[in-house]
């Protein structure tokens, strides 16, 4: 069987190199891609709203106010899947793809296929403080990579699908392609030229079709404009801009700090135990921080924040609208430290809901202060609740095209895209200055795995150490003599340079041809010197494990050396050559170029 699916596997290659032009097959797999992603983020949603029904009508859970157990029992059964099925820990989603794309060619293993598919219904439909769009965005690339492996497609072309599946599946949770487009760029810092545009329209395209055929048309939240912009309220836009600008930061400093705290504990019982005793306790004393938050948005939309705080232990004061005010505020603040839990905790999702969860409380805050206050202004409270969620993305995230463009988008709401640009870019400006890398890219940046639009960086991390290594030099040992050394490793050696080694095989020195030139014909000097009379320390070293090819081709400007040697794991290694190495970044240039 398997030899009869690659004989026809075969003859569809050949027949499609001899019909189907490269740039063809390539559109035709972006319009197959988005629809397939599409198709993930759209079972990924019904899948999760399926348990959530019926928790919420075959368990009585939620009529006798102790549905904030429910999130121990859903991150159970992730942590019991992880461990007999999985066998590793879930990655971050766009973390993982993005050093998918960067160190291995866009390649993504088919566990990433179903495993979002399984991880996230249990952690948010139990009610974790996640969302959806990272794993639906994982399983839909990983789907779109293995698709490219199968029909031998490029590392570069399969990057660019890897892409496309992402904005497939954003367009389809969302219904919103053109911030599906612009998220590819902006996060996964791809090229934008028209060889990347019309693969990522098509596969945009095709995921919100996918979303239309299933889920209908309607957009996400419920949004009618009753107020559109008014330049008076400009310098209130600027303070929601500044707001968000903190709030994001607070939001990445209190991820990173959450998640070092939980690597205290070795086993995963304790994280799991922790953490969900910690989502427990928020969601008893804060009911919206339970699962993605959806319904909050569209509570807050529509003027209900009595609905949207649902029934919480300080109901008898939410008459005083500063309670108010405090309870939302609350949200603002616990909703990063909900999140964070419940991933450290063992679950899986993303991001990228929480934060607009987090924005658009935090924009009904600033809202409800300014219009009782007393001062005699107004501001629209939906209006601020949409656009801080456009200043929490574009901060938290550092993608302030896609906050503007999604939230106009999924809303309807294209006539307030003035202040979605006042706030969206304050948000990002002091944010971006604050923190050089966001939650999806710390880590990376920190291994060297980052892809940046900066072309010269992302060709320096798309390359490898190992492609440029090279290990044809001949090791001599430090008590050898002159006449050993020429005889078993100079007359052998191609090269004029040799490394110095002891019995361990650490590098001691090196010794070039220059140095024992003078010596290398007087005989009668052969038994009397030695290697380690004639070795020096060479310039510079490369270290394997920590050393990225930035700072590889940085040690070789600072140092003016032709060649350096590699250290792994404390003994030498090999070499890499300058020519080589510039060499290569050449060729991987030109691979990676438009």
């Amino acid at each position: 069987m398997p030899n009869k699916k690659k004989s026809w596997l075969t003859r569809f290659l050949k027949w499609r190199y001899r019909h189907i032009s490269n740039r063809t097959f390539v559109h035709i797999m972006s319009l197959v891609v988005g629809f397939l992603a599409g198709l993930v983020a759209v079972t990924l949603k019904n899948f999760t709203y399926f348990i959530q029904a019926l928790l919420e009508t075959g368990i009585v859970f939620s009529e006798n106010q102790l549905y904030f157990i429910l999130p121990i029992v859903g991150l159970t059964l992730v942590f019991l899947y992880v461990k007999f099925v999985h066998k590793e820990p879930i990655q971050h989603a766009v973390s993982s793809i993005i050093f998918s794309l960067s160190k291995k060619g866009g390649l993504l293993r088919v566990k990433d296929i179903y495993t979002p598919l399984i991880a996230a219904p249990l952690t948010v439909g139990f009610g974790g403080s996640v969302g959806l769009l990272g794993p639906a965005v994982k399983s839909g690339s990983a789907l779109s990579s293995n698709l490219s492996r199968w029909f031998h497609i490029d590392a570069k072309t399969r990057s660019l699908l890897v892409a496309c599946a992402s904005a497939g599946a954003i367009s389809s949770i969302f219904q919103s392609p053109i911030a599906a487009i612009i998220f590819a760029v902006e996060v996964f810092t791809l090229d934008l030229t028209m060889l990347s545009m019309l693969p990522l329209l098509l596969a945009s395209i095709s995921g919100v079709l996918t979303s239309y055929f299933f889920l209908g048309n309607e957009v996400l939240f419920n949004f009618s404009l009753s107020e559109g912009f008014q330049l008076k309220d400009t310098f209130f836009y600027i303070l929601l801009g500044v707001g968000t600008a903190f709030a994001s930061i607070y939001f990445t400093k209190m991820y990173f700090g959450i998640l070092d705290f939980f690597k205290r504990f070795k086993s995963p019982k304790y994280k799991l135990l922790v953490g969900g005793i910690a989502i427990g306790i928020m969601l008893y004393a804060i009911p919206p921080l339970y699962g993605e938050g959806f319904g909050f948005i569209n509570n807050l939309l529509d003027g209900n924040h009595t609905q949207a705080l649902g029934k919480t232990p300080f109901d008898a004061y939410t008459e005083n609208i500063w309670v108010v005010i405090a309870l939302l505020f609350g949200i603002t603040i616990f909703k990063a430290i909900a999140m964070t839990a419940t991933f450290a905790a063992g679950g899986a999702g993303g991001i990228f809901i929480p934060t607009m969860v987090m924005g658009s409380a935090l924009g009904n805050v600033v809202a409800k202060v300014i219009n009782n206050l007393g001062l005699g202004f107004y501001v629209s409270e939906s209006n601020f609740t949409l656009i801080g969620m456009a200043g929490l993305i574009a901060g938290v995230i550092h993608a302030p095209l896609t906050a503007i463009f999604l939230i106009a988008e999924i809303t309807g709401g294209y006539q307030l895209f003035v202040p979605l640009m006042i706030t969206a870019s304050i948000s990002y400006l002091i944010t971006k200055n604050a923190l050089d890398y966001t939650i999806y890219t710390k880590e990376l940046a920190k291994i060297g795995a980052l892809l940046t639009h900066n072309k010269d960086q992302m060709v320096l991390t798309l390359m490898e150490m190992d492609d440029v290594i090279e290990k044809n030099f001949k090791p001599v040992q430090p008590e050898m003599s002159l006449g050993d050394m020429l005889h078993e490793s100079v007359s052998k050696s191609k090269r004029n340079l040799f490394p110095v080694l002891d019995e361990d095989e650490k590098l001691m020195g090196i010794i070039v041809l220059d140095d024992i030139r003078e010596f290398m014909f007087n005989t009668e000097l052969y038994d009397s010197i030695h290697v380690k009379n004639l070795m020096h320390a060479p310039p510079e070293h490369i270290f394997y494990e920590s050393d990225s090819m930035k700072q590889v081709m940085q040690k070789f400007q600072d140092s003016g050396a032709w060649n350096l040697p590699v250290i792994k794991e404390g003994k030498y290694f090999g070499f890499i050559s300058k020519s080589k190495l510039l060499t290569a970044y050449r060729r991987k240039l030109i691979s990676h170029s438009p």
